[in-house]
């Protein structure tokens, strides 16, 4: 069973795996390397993932074809959604958390490359009415 406690442990994990990329690489580089970089270090810490996860759209009860894609889903709970650029937006919340929502996952966090230092200031964390109806243990 799911717990508060899994996630964050997840998280503090998948945090953990950014912040192994950020200090090899630095800041400046394109999404799509440390996206490379970053699925190398889930999977030489034993993380399950998929990425490039297609999240269905559902519209009047009709299931349409998007190009909605989630960066990447750890332990297939727990959403991660990547960038490299200069500071993150309110929409880029907006986007993950419909994304969270859409898939049904508890839990996100968007990681942004570009910036000093990722634990400061370089991810956020983010969770949903399904997180809420977790049991903590």
């Amino acid at each position: 069973m799911i717990t508060k406690k899994y996630l964050d442990d997840l998280t503090y994990e998948v945090i953990g795996c950014a912040i192994e990329v950020h200090k090899h690489l630095g800041p400046g580089l394109l999404e799509s390397v440390y996206e490379k970089c970053f699925l190398k270090e889930l999977e030489i810490r034993k993380i399950v993932f998929r990425n490039q996860v297609w999240v269905p759209i559902e519209y009047k009860g009709i299931q349409l074809e998007t190009e909605l894609r989630l960066d990447v889903l750890a332990e297939e709970v727990l959403c991660v959604e990547l960038k490299a650029q200069e500071g993150l937006l309110p929409i880029h919340n907006a986007i993950l958390l419909s994304y969270m929502q859409m898939l049904q996952k508890p839990k996100g966090i968007l990681i942004n490359f570009h910036c000093d230092n990722i634990f400061k200031s370089g991810q956020k964390t983010l969770v949903n009415n399904f997180f809420s109806d977790l049991q903590n243990q």
